[in-house]
């Protein structure tokens, strides 16, 4: 390496000569989509810059192309504040909904017609960006709105974003944007996962917020994020004067701007490019689930301003759910854990929000009579949310003559028992605890990652397991051995190995992953650990009274019954003396008592969509500390921790005079508590 004192002018020169051309071809590729010089010659540029920041690393800056992927990976992510606040969008969905907000404006403006900028709405993820002297200085989520996560080392990464503006920018400039993952981008990455025996991504805006928040950057850039940004917060020297102007300095200073956009004179002009994108929404290569409609003249927004929640003079248009007509080909009937029938849609393959569908539940068979669905008909299917497929309805007038109603099956599919109506609801059930169907799900239901954890033990595993009569129920499980193992198709010595592995960790699962495994009626993960928590072992649990289970804040009576009845039968008491003798632990441990407890007798509501933490984690930290964590506001509510999105809960909270944190406040509550 050559000492500072050698760096030649010339070799100087070359070097911000090289810099420049790769800023430049990285903005003509990702900013403006276009390209000068071929792959090949853009990674001579880049190696040759690499060379001589190796040589001479006095020369290398942070606003190197070089720095993109920089840094280890790191322990968390600090909390900004956000100086200028980033609020939410008041959400409309049809064309009446449209016009009143453009009513309300004109309104706020004592009449003056206003002018609209009409441009497509990302489904991704917010963030702030932050430049100082034109050299990209911090990123951040929009988190609660006031503050966010630090993600700048990941913002890095993402080629689109330039480390260096062009142009003469503010001083201080600050930039909202939408983080987004392309769909080529997620089919490249499922394609490896499936090759590695990996789930699939299941959608690109959850794909992009979890890249954004994952620890190590080098991770972060093999996900090739992308970028769009549509306003500024703040320029310190010269805020523009329309949203038009600023869109244009955007682009000026080489920052990456949707091409997407229509200036519109009224609101019915607004309409109708609305309209227009919902039709063509297809065609583009990543996603967007409506339009944003803003009042284009900076002075207008002034004088309209905001509420405490959202600005005034924005609207989003939500597009309606995408809906789309295919052939019902059959209706099966599934057979779950409980016992429940469901029957199920089989339909002709047909593309619905970018994905293909085949299948949709149909829930029960009180819904399928109520829709008169039927084998043969055409029918109309949406994804509700974008996400799960639902059968709306029968197209009645391509009916086929010999089209017949779906008979409500008497006896299981499975194992022909005969079948019975729950006295207080819709559901059909087989009562056969043996039914092979049930057990199958139940088995699956006691390995899951919630539950008992037991790796390895999947549907096809299973499925041999009882198929062959190994495994009748879960504590069959501790009684198998590598031999009978090997003996299952595509089980090699080592998975064998592994597995058993796994069977013995679970024994160490404490009592409320027990229960919620045990598949007990009404019993979910919460109320299985509310149980837990309160008697801390299962024989003290097993002799409890109803009407003491009953009293249990957020048990009540119908959880309570069922509790008592799982325990009143003989079988099942029988399944838990055969687990105690399998070796498995049957209590709830003390782990989380031996540490401080400054959240006991303190009860936690958690809702709305978290940034920081999985619900399970903030669960997780809560009872740590002695907390407990429910499900619904009420009176009992100490603090109430509000997402993102924040609905009903937020809203019954402030009501009942309730502390509402932020995840930033739990954060800060954490820190006081440690």
């Amino acid at each position: 390496m050559a000492p500072s004192n050698m760096v030649s002018s010339i070799t100087r020169e070359r070097y911000a000569e090289l810099k420049a051309d790769v800023e430049r071809h990285t903005r003509l590729y990702y900013a403006e989509a276009r390209s000068e010089i071929s792959d090949l010659e853009f990674d001579a540029l880049m190696r040759e810059l690499e060379h001589l920041e190796t040589e001479y690393p006095e020369l290398r800056t942070q606003d190197s192309p070089t720095q993109r992927v920089g840094g280890e990976a790191i322990e968390g992510f600090e909390t900004v504040l956000h100086r200028i606040p980033m609020l939410s969008i008041d959400n409309t969905y049809n064309a009446a909904e449209l016009r009143e907000f453009d009513a309300r404006v004109r309104k706020g403006l004592a009449g003056e017609k206003p002018t609209y900028t009409a441009e497509l709405k990302l489904d991704g993820v917010a963030i702030s960006l932050r430049y100082e002297n034109g050299v990209f200085v911090r990123a951040a989520t929009r988190g609660d709105g006031m503050r966010g996560d630090d993600v700048t080392q990941n913002a890095r990464t993402i080629q689109a974003l330039p480390l260096r503006l062009q142009g003469n920018p503010p001083v201080d400039l600050e930039i909202r944007g939408e983080v987004f993952m392309r769909t080529p981008e997620l089919e490249r990455l499922n394609r490896l996962r499936e090759e590695q025996g990996e789930e699939p991504f299941r959608n690109p805006r959850n794909t992009a917020a979890g890249t954004l928040k994952l620890l190590d950057p080098k991770m972060v850039a093999q996900r090739r994020l992308d970028l769009y940004v549509y306003d500024i917060a703040l320029a310190a020297d010269r805020p523009p004067a329309s949203h038009t102007e600023t869109l244009r300095d955007l682009e000026h200073w080489g920052l990456p701007v949707n091409p997407n956009r229509d200036c519109c004179t009224s609101i019915d002009e607004a309409i109708y490019v609305c309209n227009n994108w919902d039709r063509r929404r297809r065609d583009l290569d990543y996603e967007i689930d409506g339009m944003v409609i803003k009042v284009d003249a900076a002075a207008q927004r002034l004088r309209l301003g905001s509420t405490s929640k959202s600005p005034r003079w924005v609207i989003a248009y939500k597009f309606p759910a995408e809906v789309a007509a295919t052939q019902l080909l059959d209706i099966k009937v599934q057979v779950g854990k409980s016992g429940a029938l469901t029957p199920v849609a089989e339909m002709a393959p047909v593309k619905l929000a970018g994905t293909i569908v085949k299948r949709a539940t149909l829930h029960n068979f009180e819904e399928l009579a109520k829709k008169d669905l039927r084998i043969g008909d055409t029918v109309e299917v949406q994804k509700a949310g974008e996400i799960i497929p639902q059968v709306l309805r029968a197209i009645l007038e391509k009916r086929p003559l010999d089209a017949l109603p779906f008979p409500i099956p008497e006896i299981c599919p499975v194992c022909g028992s005969e079948t019975h109506k729950d006295p207080d609801g819709a559901f059909l059930r087989c009562l056969n605890l043996a039914c092979p169907a049930q057990a199958k799900e139940r088995l699956g239901h006691f390995a899951s990652r919630k539950a008992m954890d037991i790796d390895g033990l999947g549907p096809a595993i299973i499925d041999q397991l009882v198929d062959r009569g190994l495994v009748h129920d879960p504590s069959d499980f501790y009684r198998l051995d590598a031999a009978a193992l090997t003996a299952l198709e595509r089980m090699a010595e080592k998975s064998a190995a592994n597995l058993l592995q796994a069977i013995e960790a679970s024994k160490t699962r404490p009592l409320s992953r027990l229960l919620f495994g045990l598949g007990i009626r009404h019993v979910g993960a919460h109320t299985a650990e509310l149980l837990a928590s309160n008697y801390l072992n299962v024989d003290a649990l097993m002799i409890a009274p109803e009407v003491e289970l009953s009293e249990i804040h957020e048990i009540g009576e119908a959880v309570a019954g069922s509790v008592c009845g799982f325990f009143e039968t003989a079988e099942n008491r029988a399944l838990i003396e055969r687990l105690r003798a399998a070796g498995l632990e049957l209590t709830e441990g003390t782990v989380a008592h031996d540490g401080p407890r400054p959240f006991e007798g303190k009860t936690f509501v958690v809702t709305g969509t978290l940034t920081r933490y999985s619900r399970d984690e903030i669960h997780a930290r809560i009872k740590a500390l002695g907390g407990k964590a429910a499900s619904s506001v009420s009176k009992k509510t100490d603090y109430l921790v509000a997402g993102e999105s924040a609905g009903s809960k937020l809203s019954k909270a402030v009501e009942l005079g309730v502390t509402v944190l932020s995840e930033a406040d739990f954060d800060a509550l954490l820190g006081g508590a440690s």
